[in-house]
């Protein structure tokens, strides 16, 4: 019976590695659509230093989660011997390295904001100190538990704040610290002239597609391996995942009169708000809230663009930042039971930490953004811009004309 018990275990142990290791290789995979989305979005002058941010990123978000963010996050410590660490298959190496590629991710979030004008060296220092401090703080918050944060909501209003994979923790985190970022940069050289908004076209619209269909495909590791144990998965995430995206597009393309930007983005948008409450949603909540959302990303971008004269390239902040807020409250809304879902939500937990994580994010990009601005400096110098941060930055174009 003990080797049988063992053998049990054994396969329990390998099997969850293995699962949640497919997830975080998907949502690795979905760091190459945050690049070409950004690469067909940008003009041809910038493509180069799209690609080599996100690269760059990532790669100093995994060096500032592993010995710091995950520590505040979760109190792990990976500075022990092998033996230690690589306990039960590994599964807690594995289990970091899933979670690592949400943190990665709200870097890979803001480059789109700020991209075509921001210094390449200060966003690097930007993004350890955001992957270090910022985005652990309130990670460990709601999905570890830290401060008693968690507990008090239960306590208060019978459920505590719910974000299965990430709307509100990960998008609207990375998108309101996108808009500090954004803010703080001002816009792009001849994007307002005499107070009237002058169009930039996406330099590849294929790459664009590109970039959104990677994001669609991992997003399924992304919310469905969120579960992080086999025993945890459910079809139901899956499906609400697959009609919140249907109805995001559907929104988009209506809304949007066509406009491939607005559909390949749309989406994104229904993605980003059912992250949240995937697990709990029927699937027609689910679509309502992919509509929703991928209406309020097009009316958003618009309005930023045009009346408030935010030049955020790749609109983040609508797509993350208000997207992924108005996915922590529909989980609050269509996790009732008495709209389909299977309930044990509060909508004012919901409230409570979605306006916490606004707070954070964006009082937290103001902090680190505006001490960089002061101390390094945020933008490309005006004849750097004009040229592109491929040649000024990287010494070399996206294309050769020989």
């Amino acid at each position: 019976m003990d080797n049988l018990q063992r053998a049990v275990d054994t396969l329990v142990h390998s099997s969850n590695t293995l699962f949640i290791l497919i997830g975080a290789v998907m949502v690795l995979a979905m760091h190459a659509g945050f690049a070409f989305l950004e690469v067909g979005t940008v003009r041809q002058k910038n493509q180069v230093n799209a690609l080599s941010k996100i690269l760059s990123d990532f790669a100093i978000s995994t060096l500032a989660y592993f010995f710091i963010g995950y520590w505040i996050s979760y109190g792990v410590s990976f500075l022990q011997p092998a033996a230690v660490i690589s306990a039960d298959h590994g599964y807690g190496l594995v289990k970091f390295f899933f979670l690592l590629t949400f943190a990665a991710a709200i870097p890979a979030i803001i480059s789109g904001g700020i991209a075509e004008r921001a210094r390449f060296a200060p966003q690097l220092c930007a993004t350890a100190l955001i992957v270090a401090f910022i985005y652990p703080f309130f990670e460990g918050l709601v999905w570890n538990g830290n401060f008693g944060l968690q507990a008090w909501l239960l306590a208060s209003f019978g459920a505590s704040f719910h974000d299965f994979a990430g709307s509100v923790v990960v998008h609207a985190t990375g998108g309101w610290l996108a808009l500090a970022a954004v803010l703080l940069l001002g816009p792009r050289n001849g994007r307002y002239r005499e107070g009237r908004l002058v169009a930039f076209a996406p330099s590849s619209i294929p790459f664009l597609a590109l970039g959104s269909w990677i994001l669609i495909v991992g997003w399924f590791g992304f919310n469905v391996m969120s579960a992080q144990t086999l025993d945890g998965v459910s079809g139901l995430v899956a499906v609400n995942s697959l009609m919140a995206m249907v109805g995001g597009t559907v929104a988009a393309l209506v809304i949007g009169r066509n406009d491939p930007g607005f559909l390949h983005n749309g989406p994104l948008a229904g993605l980003v708000a059912i992250c949240a409450g995937s697990d709990l949603m029927h699937p027609v909540g689910a679509l309502v809230t992919g509509v929703v959302a991928g209406g309020l990303f097009v009316w958003c971008f618009i309005a930023a663009q045009d009346r408030w004269k935010i030049d955020d390239v790749l609109g983040v902040w609508p797509l993350h930042g208000l997207c992924g807020v108005w996915g922590g409250i529909a989980c609050g809304l269509f996790g009732q039971t008495v709209l389909g879902g299977l309930g044990g939500v509060s909508l004012i937990s919901q409230l409570i930490g979605t306006a916490l994580g606004v707070a954070v994010a964006f009082g937290g990009g103001l902090v680190v953004y505006g001490t960089i601005k002061r101390v390094h400096g945020l933008r490309l110098s005006q004849e750097q811009e004009y040229y592109g941060a491929d040649l000024s930055i990287h010494k070399i174009g996206a294309v050769s004309q020989d």
